[in-house]
């Protein structure tokens, strides 16, 4: 006698159709009360501000892994006749980014920060270096906006981010930017603050949302990009612009961050460098190249980070996260932790340059907002 492969009826329970995607009741064959849902019209569809941009590293690491070091460029100059105006975002899709990095724009962009990053190659914030007139007035600027912050109450908060006399502060700053720059530029450039303003106004944050993060200090390595390229500031000021200029501009953004509990602008969460800020991280492992004496582990040393980190961008990033995060360090900055395991600083200085292109200069979501005129120009013939 054959088996009975038809199970009696419960009687306890209600039987249940399972459906199973084709209309068709899996236990019993017949059709299910729900039609068959539609095909996605569109399945690799990704909305603009992704669940994100913040997906855990694994992601991205082979894309990572197979991009080239981003090598260093000589500036290209600005030469007359000159024709400044209003800069405007180009950039709304996946196909304009990748217009954008294949032109020159980009690469001479990126050269750039490479450079600025060789330029402190092994070198302490305190080493002696060229100051240039521009220079001295760009931290002065700086240090004018730290004095801001000090003179501008804070208003009433109840929520977490967001303190709203930031408005006035960014307000503040906006309405002085125009003669700020008119105090470094010669004569005849003063009619590029049209292009230059803008891209300053965006390096300290968004007033509406009362945010900050990757975009904005990316807006300022742009500001910094375009004085290069009008010969404002020179390739022997580099070492100046990262260890006097960029390191007064952290100072601020520190200042702004806590003191007006700024939200972290499309923050990757656990799986980003750090809630604000990626370029201290490649000037500061560019720093330790070559130290005797520090490694990568170094960092969860605590009496190097307390005797070294106002010497050293890098240490000085982990000792401000410590400061403003509780708890295991392995857990709320897990990326910090992995790089600590990579042997030198080399490999750590060129995988940050690799992963600033791919996680910062090629995600939609930050670099729309990215400003493009006649010094930063928008490419369509790969022609400069």
């Amino acid at each position: 006698m054959e088996p009975d492969h038809n199970p009696p009826p419960n009687t306890s329970t209600p039987f249940h159709h399972h459906h199973d995607g084709a209309g068709t009741c899996v236990n019993c064959g017949g059709p299910t009360a729900f039609p068959t849902p539609p095909p996605d019209p569109n399945p690799n569809y990704i909305p603009i501000r992704a669940p994100a941009v913040n997906l855990p590293p694994a992601n991205n690491r082979e894309i990572i892994i197979r991009t080239p070091v981003p090598q260093s460029q000589r500036i290209i100059p600005l030469t007359p006749p000159f024709h400044f105006h209003t800069p405007t975002k180009k950039i709304h899709s996946q196909s304009d980014i990748d217009q954008f990095h294949s032109s020159p724009t980009c690469h001479n962009f990126l050269g750039f920060i490479v450079s600025l990053s060789e330029s402190v190659r092994s070198h302490k914030l305190s080493d002696p270096c060229h100051v240039s007139p521009p220079v001295s007035a760009i931290v002065s600027v700086l240090q004018t906006l730290i004095s801001y912050v000090d003179e501008i109450p804070l208003a009433p908060q109840t929520s977490r981010y967001g303190n709203l006399a930031y408005r006035t502060w960014h307000e503040r700053m906006s309405c002085d930017a125009e003669s700020f720059m008119l105090q470094f530029l010669p004569t005849d450039l003063h009619s590029a603050t049209v292009e230059l303003v803008p891209y300053f106004t965006d390096s300290f944050g968004n007033s509406s949302r009362i945010d900050y993060g990757t975009g904005h200090e990316t807006n300022f390595a742009a500001w910094l990009y375009c004085l290069a390229r009008l010969g404002v500031v020179k390739e022997e000021d580099y070492q100046a612009l990262v260890s006097r200029v960029f390191v007064k501009y952290l100072e601020l953004m520190r200042k702004l961050q806590i003191t007006y509990c700024l939200e972290p602008a499309g923050s990757h969460g656990v799986w980003g460098l750090d809630d604000y800020h990626f370029l201290p991280f490649i000037f500061g492992s560019s720093q330790l190249i070559d130290h005797k004496y520090m490694k990568p582990k170094s960092i969860h040393n605590e009496d190097i980070l307390e005797n070294f980190s106002n010497e050293y961008l890098y240490l000085s990033c982990i000792i401000f996260i410590k400061k403003v995060k509780k708890g295991v360090f392995a857990e709320h900055s897990p990326m910090l932790d992995d790089i600590s395991g990579v042997p030198n600083w080399n490999k750590v200085n060129s995988g940050l340059l690799k992963m600033y292109k791919i996680e910062v200069l090629q995600k939609v979501p930050i670099m729309q907002h990215f400003l493009f005129g006649s010094i930063i120009q928008w490419q369509t013939l790969g022609l400069l």
